[in-house]
């Protein structure tokens, strides 16, 4: 079973938008696969169409320490969800009483029966990352191609090396770019820098601009059940097979 966490400490780069439809599209592959949910806004329950703010998720499991069984929802075959949770919010407030490892002890001896569990994780460093970096074997970083992205990125990789020198625990990680633009210079400017810096750390496809990809969550879908032949659809089955394969740039 591998883990993975979707992580960027910056907002608007399709972090959600990539854990969301990577999943599924593991799933269309026949995959088992789990989303957790570790935002507390909920975002990506809502892209589900879970909005019920009573639903128990894992808040939990890390504020109670409670089994995540019964709070597993089956939502598309193959994929199911964890959500947030009423109270994740609380976690930050509990820092001190929640150790980083949480999380981890909470998904160790759970989930066997599947192929993979993708962590969407808040746009922050608080202790939420720090119990998804723990718990994880993989990161998967979303970037924008556009500047002001690729200039967070640099600081969200030195607070990566951070954790991982507090952590004891070299975590590798995959860079993924998103809001791509054929035409437009910047985005293949954004993507040259990328692979100049991060050589072999760099999946193989961009996930372009695509207006279907800003609707679904509002209807509650992946791009798969919205519109299954866009763009976007193609680039996360493509996407998929990079992080099965490991194909970079």
């Amino acid at each position: 079973m591998q883990i993975i966490a979707v992580i960027n400490q910056k907002g608007g780069v399709g972090k959600t938008t990539s854990a969301l439809n990577l999943a599924h599209a593991l799933a269309l592959s026949k995959y088992k696969v789990t989303l957790i949910d570790l935002d507390p806004q909920g975002h990506l329950s809502a892209c589900l169409g879970v909005h019920d703010p009573k639903i128990k998720g894992i808040d939990t499991a890390l504020l109670d320490q409670q089994s995540l069984q019964e709070n597993i929802l089956s939502i598309r075959n193959n994929l199911q969800l964890v959500t947030a949770g009423p109270h994740l919010g609380e976690v930050e407030h509990a820092a001190n009483d929640i150790p980083r490892d949480r999380l981890h002890k909470v998904l160790t001896g759970q989930f066997q029966d599947q192929t993979c569990i993708i962590i969407d994780c808040p746009p922050s460093s608080g202790v939420l990352v720090v119990n998804a970096l723990v718990a994880a074997q993989t990161a998967l970083i979303p970037v924008a191609s556009d500047y002001l992205a690729l200039h967070g990125l640099s600081y969200l990789i030195g607070t990566f090396k951070n954790f991982e020198s507090s952590l004891h625990k070299k975590i590798p990680y995959w860079i993924v770019v998103t809001r791509y633009q054929n035409r437009r210079k910047l985005s293949q400017d954004v993507q040259s820098k990328l692979k100049q810096y991060f050589p072999g750390r760099i999946l193989a496809t961009p996930i372009r601009e695509s207006v279907a990809l800003a609707e679904s969550p509002s209807f509650g879908k992946t791009i798969f059940e919205y519109k299954p032949s866009s763009v976007g659809a193609r680039d996360y089955r493509s996407l998929a097979k990079d992080l099965l394969n490991r194909r970079t740039l």
